[in-house]
């Protein structure tokens, strides 16, 4: 079960990357003050962070795929080892999903907030 566990955190590593709140868009500078831009984005990040990001997404989606994988391979006719291993697929695919999703409501926020403080986000 623990090489499962790392199995999981290693794939939501790779395949989601830690953006998140912490995302910087790409926003067009022209007569924007520096300065103030940058407190604003930390003001954002920070709003952000209120989100659920990767790591509770992530938990739910594991624990809804390994759900979904155990049954799937109870439906099939699996023996024991053959469930544990459905649901131990099933959970490293929910948790790199929930990731994902967890991480794009993340940036969601951020640039959504900068959008309404007037800048104009490109991405």
């Amino acid at each position: 079960m623990n090489k499962l566990l790392a199995l999981c955190s290693l794939v939501v590593g790779v395949t989601v990357g830690c953006a998140g709140a912490n995302v910087r868009p790409l926003v067009d500078m022209k007569g924007v003050n520096e300065a103030t831009y940058e407190s604003d984005l930390k003001d954002c990040q920070n709003y952000a962070q209120q989100q659920s990001g990767m790591g509770s997404t992530a938990a739910k989606g594991a624990g809804a795929g390994a759900v979904v994988g155990g049954l799937l391979g109870l439906v099939t006719g699996g023996n024991g080892s053959g469930i544990a291993q459905a649901a131990g697929a099933g959970a490293v695919i929910g948790g790199a999903g929930g990731a994902f999703s967890g991480n794009q409501a993340q940036e969601a926020v951020v640039k959504r907030c900068l959008s309404g403080r007037g800048y104009k986000v490109l991405n």
